[in-house]
C-alpha cells in the first residue's frame, strides 16, 4: 500500500484483536546515537541492550523497548503524519516516582505532567524533538467510569500532583536504571484524517475504539485504555512524513500466535492493502500515511 491510498473495502463485521495483545519495540530515527542513548539512560533509566553500527537497542534488561537508528543530518519533524509520542509504561507508581526523581536530579525539563484518571504521565522531548511519555497505570478498578455515550473508558486530562507522586519514593537515592517490566504502553500518532485512521486501525487491523477527544481517537485491545491514539493536531489532511526526517520508523504489536497474525493479514489483503511477510520477523503493514506497523508472534 502506498502513500495516501484508502482500503477498497471494509469487512462486514468489526474484527477484534486478541485480548493478549501487547506492544513491542518502537524504532526511532535520531541524528546522534551517542547523545540519544545517554539521554534515554538519564531520562527513562534505560540500558543499552546492544549496538550494531548505527543502531542501538534499549530496554530495562528484558525485551527491547526502543531501537534507535542514527541518521546524521535528518531534518526535524514538521507538519506531517508520524509520531506524536511513544509512551513508556512503568510497572508501578513507585517506578514512575523514581523516574520523576531521576528527571529532577538531571534537571531535565518536562513539556507536561498530566493525570488522566487511568494513568499518571510525564511528557518530554528527546534531543531530536521526538515526543516521549513516561507513565504508570492506575489499577483498572480505579479507572473513571465513562461519561459519554460510546465511551468504554472515562479518561480525562488534569494537572498531575507531582509532589504526591514524589512522596512514593521519599528517602530513596536516585536510581540510574529502571526496574525490569518497563514496556511500550501505547503509541500516539499524527494522521491526516481521524475517520480514515479509525477505518484502518479498527475495521481492518482490529483495534476497538474506546474513547474520543476533539480531533483524536483512542483505540485498544482487551479493554485497555489505549494501545494507540490518532490525532489531527498537526493539521487536517497532512501527508506522510519525509524519509529524511527524525521520528518513528515503525512500531510493533505482539500477538499470541501465528493464527492471530494471519487473521489480520487476511483482512488487510482482502481489502487491497499490501502486507510484507518477513518470516520470523513478522509481517509489516503500512497505514494510509505510510506509518509502518510490524505484527509479530509471542515467542
Amino acid at each position: 500500500m502506498s502513500g495516501m491510498s484508502t482500503p477498497s473495502t471494509a469487512p462486514s463485521s468489526t474484527p477484534t484483536l486478541p485480548d493478549a495483545l501487547r506492544l513491542g519495540a518502537a524504532h526511532l530515527t535520531v541524528t546522534d546515537l551517542d547523545r540519544s542513548v545517554a539521554w534515554y539512560q538519564d531520562v527513562a533509566g534505560l540500558r543499552q541492550h546492544g549496538r550494531d553500527g548505527a543502531v542501538a537497542r534499549l530496554g530495562a534488561g528484558g525485551e527491547d523497548v526502543l531501537v534507535l537508528h542514527e541518521q546524521p543530518g535528518a531534518r526535524p519533524a514538521g507538519r506531517h503524519a508520524g509520531l506524536f509520542h511513544v509512551a513508556l509504561l512503568y510497572p508501578s507508581r513507585l517506578e514512575l516516582s523514581r523516574t520523576t526523581r531521576r528527571l529532577a536530579a538531571n534537571r531535565l525539563p518536562l513539556t507536561g505532567a498530566s493525570d488522566h484518571g487511568v494513568s499518571e504521565a510525564l511528557y518530554l522531548r528527546d534531543p531530536d524533538g521526538n515526543g516521549i511519555e513516561l507513565y504508570a497505570d492506575r489499577p483498572r478498578s480505579a479507572w473513571p467510569a465513562p461519561t459519554e455515550a460510546g465511551q468504554q473508558v472515562g479518561m480525562y486530562t488534569r494537572a498531575l500532583d507531582v509532589e504526591d507522586l514524589l512522596r512514593v519514593s521519599d528517602g530513596e537515592d536516585v536510581r540510574r536504571h529502571a526496574a525490569e517490566g518497563l514496556a511500550v504502553g501505547h503509541l500516539h500518532l499524527h494522521v491526516g484524517r481521524v475517520p480514515q485512521a479509525v477505518a484502518f486501525y479498527r475495521d481492518l487491523v482490529g483495534f476497538a475504539e474506546v474513547t474520543t477527544y476533539p480531533g483524536a481517537s483512542f483505540l485498544s485491545a482487551g479493554g485497555y485504555h489505549h494501545h494507540l491514539a490518532v490525532n489531527v493536531w498537526a493539521g487536517e489532511g497532512v501527508g506522510p512524513a519525509p524519509a529524511d526526517a527524525v521520528g518513528l520508523r515503525e512500531w510493533s504489536a505482539v500477538l499470541p500466535d501465528d493464527a492471530a497474525v494471519g487473521a489480520v493479514r487476511a483482512r488487510l489483503e482482502a481489502a487491497g492493502v499490501a502486507v510484507a511477510d518477513e518470516g520470523a520477523a513478522g509481517v509489516v503493514l503500512r497505514d494510509p500515511w505510510d506509518i509502518a506497523l510490524r505484527l509479530v508472534t509471542a515467542r
